[in-house]
Formats: structure tokens, C-alpha cells, sequence
């Protein structure tokens, strides 16, 4: 029946075809020949459709329902770095989640929902198809943990999003199996780490040009210390940053080139979603991550701009201030002069592509990746761990490593910090990963991870007890036939 064909599984659509993708340079595993589909039936049989499932899964890490408005609303709207942006009476929808009065029937909770277990469904079809076929164990192994990897990542969103969600880890095999409960949030943390670990067993450290991009083993271990930072566990997060910290990984030197197309994938990245704007292949640079939150009028629609708030959040001299905000008025290091006559008093110049790279035809900045885990965020994570395990020194070292970077040469700004008092180190930590990683869809669930989200968004009409997740989506619950329950207040 009908009712019972719940999106959360997503996997009809994907069942029914599968993106095929090819693989050769830098990048170019992403690029989607146009209307390559093949029937399911006739798929899983080779290495080569291995390979293309695989790339299926990253390629849909850049849809819209992962790094556009549905985002965009979930993870940075209610927080108070951001604000809407655009007109006033363009996406008036997003006030909803800037002011915490959405309800479960707006749409985009359930297309950031739909869109994490499109992810999930690709991935599931690696983990439980892969196997049968024939092909080298070692790629083979790496392909089920690259899936592992996702798949994580895409429940570690939800998780955080909704809370209780339904964890579904394979491919219905009967119609019973197509409407499945909510999971508490324990046993989805629970699964999210096994994943990781068992990613992190068979992932490469590193791959050649030819798979920049891909997860690898850093990858892993760093999204299982933020996920067990996320539940408290400090032990693990420390064990875990240590190790990441052990295997070549560096701040990248100039903060606001690292976020710059040519400074892709550097030594600070763990992971990236992956984006390119490929010339005669429109359908495959379909990346808008750029595109909504670009300079209004002159290159994108100028969304989620950063705040006022977040402007005064920087030590007076603090580089990634200019380069974390775009303001009205400037030049920036590439040479665009923005007019003064923009709508936006600021934008998200992490997500910023210079003009000159507009293509009539494409997104603009369709080649800009999405940083999902950097090694700064690593430091920081390392930081608050070993403070709150009680090791100021490690937690100051690993904070001031940060700070060092972001203060380059200059003997005046951003001074070590030297407190060892643990509450004063721990709001220190605090401060940092607000200046440090503004505008990358972190600070809204930190704050609220932090257990601070009423003292700095209540003011916006966040509460607790309701708001630390949003609204499992209506529709899912009415096409669950109820089996789906609602989070307390909606």
C-alpha cells in the first residue's frame, strides 16, 4: 500500500537507475556522461559497476538537497552567525527557521531528510551488492568502506538534525520491510561509529591524483572524533585527533587561500564534497553550494550571509574576519570590486568564486567543493578533549596552533592563550571554533551540543526541550502510517 512506501528508504527512484560515472583525472570521477542510465537489473555484475555506484554516491553529496537551501535551513539559519539574506521577501520561508516557528509540514525538512537517505540508499546498495561481484578484495574492501564512510556522514546529519531517526543499513528485500521505526539516538551514534571504525580499518591514508576526493582513513578517524565529541566521549575524541594528528595533516598557511578553488583538497582537508564545473556537462556541475550564497546580482542569489554578530565575533586584527566575510564596498584579494549598491551589507566568502570563472549556462561557482571536516577543526576538537580530560598544556598547544596560523607573521593579534583554568580554556576553545570555522554549517549544533543553545539563540526564540532538533517531516510520518513519532513540542 502506498502509505507504507516511507521516503525515508529513497531507493526507487536509484533501484531503478543508476548514474554511471567515469574515472580518470583529477575531479573527473564526478563527471556524469548525460543520461547515462542503465536498469538495475543489469547493474552490480562488474568492477566497472562497482566503480560507478560508488561514484553515484559521492556525485549525490552535491545535490541540492545536501548543499542548497534544505541545508542551508537545517544547519546555519538558526544560528546566530547567519542570517537569511537576499530581499526580505525573497525565501520568506527561511524566517521559519531563523525564528524557530517552522512546523513538520514544511517542505524543506523533508527534502534535507529525502536527501540524506538518497545518500544512505547509494550507499547501502554498495555495501550489499559490492560483494557478490567478482573483483580485486583490496578494491573491493576500500569500496565498502568509502560507502561506510557516506553513509556515516549522511546518519551523523540526520542524527543531529532530528534525533531518533529510522536507521535503515540495507536494501528492503519485501514490501515488510519498507516502513521501519525510529532508532534512538544511542543506537544511531552507535552505528555511525562502527562504520567509521570499519572504514577507517580498510580506507588508504591517501590516494593518487586520479581520486583526489575520495574518503580515506584521516577522513574516518576525524568524523568519529567529531561524532563521539558530540556524545561526550572525550577519551575517544583525544585518542582519535591524536592519531590524525600523527599522519602529515597541516593548517594550510594563508586561511582565506585555502578555501579557493586552486587550494582544493590541501593538506588540511580531511573531506571535501567534491564539485566541478565541467565544460559541455551542465547536468554534472550541478554543485549550487556556491550559487545561494554568492554576491547577490553579480554571482549568485545571496543567501545565508554572515551576521552582524558574527562580524563583531573577531579579535580586533583577526585575518579570518576579511576573509570569512565578503563586506559590501570591497575589493576582494581576487580583484572584484562589490558594488556598494548590493543588497547585502555581507557574504559567506568561504563559499565565494571569483567572477571572471562565470559560464553562461552553469551555476555560477559550480566548481566551488563544500570543506566538510578540516584539520583545524581537528586541533580544536583535540583542544577541548584533552581540557576537559583535565591536560591544559595538550588543549593549549593545540589551540594555539590555530591562533598561530590565523595570526601569521604579526607579533600584535591574536596572542597564545595561557589560562589553565578549565571553564575560562573551555569558553576559550569555545570562541575559537566559532571564529575559526563561521559559515562551514558548524556553530548552529556546536552551540547546541555545547548545552548553550538557549543562552545564545534564545533570543531568537529557540527553547529548550524542543529545539536542540527539528520536526521529524509530516509526511513521513503520515506515509509511515504513524509508525514514525513526532520530537516533544511539534
Amino acid at each position: 500500500m502506498k502509505k507504507y512506501i516511507n521516503i525515508q528508504s529513497c531507493f526507487l527512484a536509484a533501484i531503478a537507475s543508476i548514474v554511471l560515472i567515469t574515472s580518470s583525472c583529477k575531479k573527473e570521477f564526478l563527471n556524469v556522461p548525460p543520461q547515462a542510465q542503465q536498469p538495475a537489473a543489469a547493474f552490480w555484475k562488474t568492477p566497472l559497476d562497482a566503480q560507478k555506484g560508488v561514484n553515484a554516491m559521492y556525485a549525490n553529496l552535491r545535490s541540492w538537497n545536501n548543499v542548497g537551501f534544505n541545508a542551508i535551513a537545517i544547519e546555519s539559519t538558526g544560528s546566530d552567525e547567519a542570517d537569511k539574506g537576499s530581499t526580505p521577501v525573497d525565501a520568506t520561508f527561511f524566517n521559519l527557521y531563523d525564528n524557530f516557528t517552522v512546523t513538520a509540514t514544511h517542505g524543506t525538512l523533508l527534502d534535507f531528510w529525502a536527501g540524506q537517505y538518497q545518500n544512505i540508499n547509494l550507499c547501502n546498495q554498495v555495501i550489499d551488492s559490492i560483494p557478490q561481484i567478482t573483483m580485486d578484495q583490496s578494491l573491493k574492501a576500500r569500496y565498502i568502506g568509502e560507502a561506510k564512510f557516506v553513509r556515516a556522514y549522511s546518519f551523523f546529519r540526520l542524527v543531529r538534525a532530528y534525533g531518533n531517526v529510522p536507521l535503515r543499513l540495507h536494501l528492503p528485500n519485501n514490501g515488510s520491510e519498507y516502513n521501519i521505526p525510529q532508532s534512538d539516538k544511542a543506537t544511531v551514534y552507535a552505528q555511525i561509529e562502527k562504520d567509521l571504525t570499519e572504514a577507517a580499518a580498510v580506507l588508504p591514508a591517501s590516494y593518487p591524483s586520479t581520486d583526489l576526493g575520495r574518503a580515506t582513513k584521516g577522513a574516518a578517524l576525524g568524523m568519529h572524533a567529531k561524532v563521539a565529541m558530540y556524545q561526550k566521549k572525550w577519551a575517544d575524541v583525544l585518542s582519535y585527533t591524536n592519531l590524525v594528528m600523527g599522519m602529515g595533516y597541516d593548517l594550510f598557511p594563508d586561511f582565506e587561500k585555502g578555501f579557493r578553488e586552486a587550494n582544493e583538497n590541501n593538506i588540511e582537508s580531511l573531506f571535501e564534497v567534491q564539485a566541478e564545473l565541467l565544460l559541455g556537462n551542465a547536468a554534472a556541475s550541478n554543485s549550487q553550494y556556491s550559487q545561494v550564497q554568492g554576491v547577490a546580482g553579480e554571482m549568485g542569489w545571496g543567501f545565508n550571509t554572515p551576521s552582524e554578530a558574527l562580524a563583531n565575533a573577531f579579535e580586533p586584527g583577526d585575518p579570518r574576519r576579511d576573509a570569512t566575510i565578503i563586506f559590501r564596498g570591497e575589493t576582494t584579494p581576487q580583484g572584484d570590486v562589490i558594488p556598494n549598491t548590493v543588497v547585502n551589507e555581507r557574504y559567506n566568502q568561504k563559499s565565494y568564486v571569483p567572477f571572471s570563472t562565470r559560464v553562461s549556462g552553469f551555476n555560477e561557482g559550480a566548481q566551488q567543493n563544500f570543506r566538510v571536516l578540516r584539520f583545524a577543526d581537528v586541533l580544536l576538537m583535540n583542544a577541548e578533549a584533552a581540557n576537559e580530560l583535565g591536560n591544559p598544556t595538550q588543549a593549549l598547544t593545540s589551540l594555539n596552533r590555530v591562533r598561530k596560523r590565523a595570526r601569521g607573521t604579526s607579533t600584535t593579534i591574536l596572542s597564545d592563550v595561557t589560562t589553565t583554568d578549565q571553564t575560562a580554556l573551555r569558553n576559550a576553545i569555545w570562541k575559537e571554533r566559532q571564529v575559526e570555522l563561521a559559515m562551514e554549517n558548524d556553530r548552529y549544533f556546536d552551540v547546541i551540543r555545547q548545552g548553550r543553545g538557549a543562552a545564545v539563540f534564545g533570543v531568537k526564540g529557540w527553547k529548550a526541550n524542543k529545539n536542540e532538533v527539528w520536526p521529524i517531516p509530516f509526511t513521513e510520518i503520515d506515509l509511515s502510517a504513524g509508525l514514525l513519532k513526532q520530537n516533544p513540542g511539534y
